[in-house]
């Protein structure tokens, strides 16, 4: 039996499975990214599959390009359904986990990394980096809902607004580690902070809002018979991803930046235009799709790649902190002194989810620089992910419909 046969009809399944199961898993606690994991492994548990799920660390490149490409459509549609203008006092708990929180937990996972794992500097701080983001594509469940609909609660809004900035924000401490493989010294920090904090992040930031008013611009604002919205075509949202990410990137900045800027300066321009659903509503279709492919595959890799092959109890202790521990205990820091009752903080400081963000950030530093225990490093991230995939999947639902519930009762004790 040829492998392309089989990989043709196990993807058209994924379609199929991709329309029909959200409907299916909206009630259950159980979502969807733990479904695909599940799939993956099983299938790729088979030894008479034809073909060999590789070990990821075997096709750096391809794993560095899919994963990345859906993370940037989940940007765009993160940055497209956010109604809240854009403002520091407004989004001043975003401003707190990515201030305070994330610093945190990237200094308490490199030095969990050294002492509990033996990791190199370079190692550890690569690890620590990839794992502090919350991650755009698999935080879905707990983000805002389409544009113009009710549900931007100060949970939902400051998770979403979270995932949208932590990516291009976490990506100068990965480049830091890929500087500290070759040389650590106090010249390369000062590189580093020159072109991946200042030169990056500014370009990252300028080139977003540029491209995404020149394009609302060109979407809402041209005479009426040459407004792209006109076209009613969903799979602009892609072209608007595609060219604020390769704009940005060949001026060194920070893509994944630049395509969450650039969606909310879109959304700006004309914040109440009914197009944005369309473009949202495609982003996020293709972003599951994507999703629920590079899931299987992960979970392929579980199994039939044996990523967990060299991971150690010291490891998944690492990781087991990593969730319950570190990032809990830094986005409770980050948000002291803050309005939302504490039940919301809670909320807001567990559900910190790893996921394919975490796997393109290592993809590419072990793509760029050579790092000890590349395969530990798979492994630990391998295990993070599945963790969080399930914990925060089965938890989410009934977490979320709580704090709703409470909400509700509240605005009723204040009429």
């Amino acid at each position: 039996m040829s492998a392309y046969i089989v990989v043709l009809a196990g993807f058209g399944v994924v379609v199929l499975l991709t329309a029909w199961l959200p409907m299916v898993l909206k009630e259950l606690p159980l979502s969807l990214p733990i479904f695909c994991v599940g799939l993956g492994a099983l299938i790729f548990a088979f030894p008479q599959i034809p073909g060999v799920m590789p070990h990821p660390n075997e096709e750096l490149a391809l794993v560095e390009r899919l994963s990345e490409f859906v993370v940037i459509i989940s940007l765009m549609g993160a940055g497209l359904k956010i109604d809240r203008p854009f403002g520091w006092k407004r989004w001043r708990l975003t401003w707190r986990l990515l201030g305070i929180s994330m610093p945190l937990t990237i200094v308490a996972l490199a030095w969990l990394g050294q002492v509990m794992m033996g990791l190199s500097l370079a190692a550890a701080l690569l690890l620590a980096a990839a794992l502090a983001p919350t991650d755009p594509v698999l935080a879905s469940d707990i983000q805002v809902g389409p544009p113009g609909d009710s549900e931007e609660d100060e949970v939902r809004f400051t998770l979403t607004s979270e995932a949208g900035l932590n990516d291009g924000l976490a990506f100068p401490f990965i480049l830091l580690a890929v500087a500290f493989a070759h040389e650590v010294s106090a010249t390369s920090v000062m590189e580093w902070f020159a072109y991946a904090v200042v030169w990056k992040i500014a370009a990252g930031i300028g080139m977003g809002y540029v491209i995404g008013r020149a394009l609302g611009w060109l979407t809402f604002h041209l005479p009426n018979r040459a407004k792209l919205s006109r076209t009613g075509a969903g799979f602009v949202a892609v072209g608007i991803t595609c060219v604020a990410y390769g704009l940005t990137e060949m001026v060194r900045g920070y893509g994944f930046l630049a395509v969450f800027v650039a969606a909310l300066a879109l959304r700006a321009t004309e914040p109440e235009h009914e197009y944005h659903s369309k473009l949202h509503d495609f982003a996020e279709e293709l972003e599951r799709l994507l999703m629920m492919v590079l899931l299987v595959l992960l979970g392929g890799a579980m199994t039939g790649g044996n990523l967990f092959a060299t991971l150690t109890w010291q490891a998944a202790g690492f990781g087991l902190l990593a969730l319950f521990v570190v990032r809990p205990l830094a986005g409770w820091i980050g948000l002291i002194g803050t309005d939302p009752p504490p039940g919301e903080r809670a909320a807001i400081s567990f559900f910190g989810i790893r996921g394919l963000g975490s796997i393109y950030y290592l993809a590419y530093a072990l793509n760029h620089a050579k790092f000890d225990n590349a395969n530990l490093l798979w492994s630990t991230a391998g295990f993070i992910i599945l963790v969080s995939i399930v914990l925060h999947g089965i938890t989410v639902t009934p977490a979320m419909r709580h704090l709703d519930h409470r909400r509700k009762l509240a605005a009723r004790a204040a009429h």
